[in-house]
């Protein structure tokens, strides 16, 4: 009995400890990111000295060379450059729009062209509207009410879910394939409606595919701002034979060559098992990629510098990836899964933010019911910094292609409220990122990377699903 009782002190005494040393660990995360980080710099001159950063373009291969250059000033253990073949669709001369409701009374609507459409012809497209709420609509018009029109894609994004993405999900078909969809009806055009949850003038771009659609019959399709919407919707109610114009320019070239950016801190007792953590380096063209991704990007640099200034050694080989071509073509993160397979590289974890620099609020993992418990342990070490989502769900774009790996995969979820008013628009700026909330998730990031490389996760659990 003696022993017994001696054996549940020591354990107890052994948790405590381990407990206070985990604690000051992600005190000292905290603290440094909150005093010293760097991530907001790194920001800084990702938006304000490089700007948009989109596939292909000049921008994006500054953008390579600059945190290549961020992350060997580091002095990781390796620093490389990872070559991806991506897509290169340019936008060309800004867009024009007008809604016209007599011969010569228009009135000018923001727009801009959806990520690989093709251009209009020279002069543009006239033609009447049909107002559809979503790609369903389109079978019960048919193409007697479609053919030679515009359609004008007008289904907005829930307002009463409070997961801003699962509003998004709910209504992007309509961007991501409206287009082919209505073309096989005869539509000369498509127009969507931007997904934000707030009334602006800011239309927001976006990927779209035309599937196997001939290039000779694929139609062009744009994003028309949420305030233009509401007023072409309304509009179109008072008088149904009105008339849209709209012009744009954009053109797709062939693929050119692009990089990943990698650095690694190699373990010290575990070196073969390797966790990495990351967000796309490519963005959109029409602001500056503060949120989406330059935020998740710097984030993700900071992760591996607040570990190593803070003097601690993973056991684990600690990666960042900074991926190429999220937006438009996934062609990153298939390139980094397609390598690790080539060399048989074991992943046990990955972590993705790609959800904007807002202020963090927990994670949401893809990973077995045993390693999510295994995960929620640690949810009380969170609780100072208000850190209390731990939850399965949706990990990142960019590291999914890694499922086939026995791993736990990871996002980052910061608060998503405004997150939509920015994305993919013109809005989507260096002065929207606060400071703290954007040091504060990196800090998160790195403390739950110190987590998991302390105490590891469960093996031999898929992902179901």
């Amino acid at each position: 009995m003696r022993t017994i009782l001696l054996l549940i002190l020591f354990c107890a005494s052994t948790t405590v400890f381990a407990q206070s040393e985990d604690e000051k660990q992600l005190k000292a995360i905290y603290d440094l990111a909150l005093t010293e980080g760097q991530g907001y710099d790194w920001l800084n001159h990702l938006s304000n000295q490089i700007g948009g950063r989109l596939s292909g373009s000049v921008q994006a291969q500054l953008a390579v060379d600059y945190t290549k250059a961020q992350l060997d000033s580091l002095g990781l253990d390796r620093v490389w450059l990872q070559p991806v073949m991506v897509p290169k669709w340019v936008r060309g001369t800004p867009e024009f729009a007008f809604i016209e409701t007599k011969p010569g009374l228009t009135t000018n609507v923001p727009i801009c062209a959806l990520g690989g459409s093709v251009a209009t012809p020279d002069g543009g497209i006239k033609a009447n509207i049909v107002e559809v709420k979503g790609i369903e609509d389109l079978e019960k018009l048919g193409r007697e009410k479609i053919e030679g029109k515009i359609v004008f894609y007008n289904r907005p994004m829930e307002p009463t879910l409070i997961s801003t993405f699962e509003s998004y999900s709910g209504c992007v078909d309509q961007r991501y394939a409206g287009a082919a969809e209505a073309g096989k009806f005869g539509a000369a055009g498509v127009i969507v409606r931007s997904m934000n949850l707030r009334l602006d003038d800011y239309p927001h771009t976006g990927s779209m595919s035309y599937g196997d659609v001939p290039v000779a019959n694929r139609i062009p399709a744009a994003a028309i701002s949420t305030n233009g919407a509401e007023l072409l919707s309304a509009t179109l109610r008072l008088n149904p034979d009105i008339k849209f114009y709209f012009k744009q320019n954009c053109k797709q070239f062939d693929d050119v060559q692009s990089y990943n950016v990698i650095g690694e801190i190699r373990g010290t007792t575990y070196p073969n098992e390797i966790m990495i953590v990351g967000g796309h380096l490519d963005s959109w063209d029409l602001g500056d990629g503060s949120h989406d991704d330059g935020a998740g990007c710097v984030q993700s640099m900071e992760v591996l510098r607040l570990l190593k200034q803070t003097g601690y050694k993973p056991e684990r080989t600690l990666r960042v990836v900074l991926f190429m071509n999220e937006e438009n073509g996934l062609r990153g993160g298939n390139k980094y899964a397609e390598v690790a397979r080539s060399k048989n590289e074991k992943h046990v974890f990955a972590l993705e933010s790609d959800s904007g620099g807002f202020t963090p609020r927990g994670f949401s993992f893809n990973c077995s019911d045993e390693n999510l418990a295994h995960i929620q342990q640690w949810k009380g070490l969170f609780e100072p910094y208000l850190i209390h989502m731990f939850v399965k769900g949706y990990s990142g774009a960019d590291i999914r292609p890694l499922m086939d790996q026995d791993l736990v995969l990871a996002g980052l979820r910061p608060d998503s409220q405004r997150y939509f008013d920015h994305h993919h628009a013109e809005n989507d700026t260096f002065e929207h990122v606060n400071k703290r909330e954007l040091q504060l998730g990196a800090a998160t990031m790195a403390s739950l990377v110190y987590l998991i490389d302390k105490y590891g996760t469960i093996p031999n659990t898929k992902i179901k699903g």
